[in-house]
């Protein structure tokens, strides 16, 4: 359980700091982000969570409002599974070992 835990925290903060980059780089880089590399990788890398949000977002939602939300929604599940982790660690009485540092 607690690879698992890590695992997912793991997936949550790469997503989490390549939504963030591309919200540094919207505001650094201005209309030319869409020819900006890094830009269109750090798309690339959070691309399937903002599809996923998308397909589970109402129509009201707009397109440009997608990644925020997705930033949101993954933050407070980064904290949830970070708690959760906690948790487990304290009461497995496992905080000496290597997963939960």
């Amino acid at each position: 359980m607690l690879t698992f835990l890590n695992l997912s925290q793991l997936v949550l903060y790469i997503a989490l700091l390549a939504l963030a980059g591309q919200g540094v780089l919207y505001v650094l880089a201005g209309q030319r982000r869409d020819s900006n590399f890094f830009y269109k990788l750090l798309q690339v890398v959070s691309k399937p969570f903002t599809l996923l949000v998308r397909k589970i977002t109402p129509k009201q939602v707009g397109d440009h409002q997608v990644p925020l939300v997705t930033f949101l929604l993954l933050a407070v599940l980064y904290a949830a599974v970070t708690f959760e982790r906690a948790d487990l660690c304290v009461t497995q009485g496992l905080l000496g070992q290597e997963g939960c540092r």
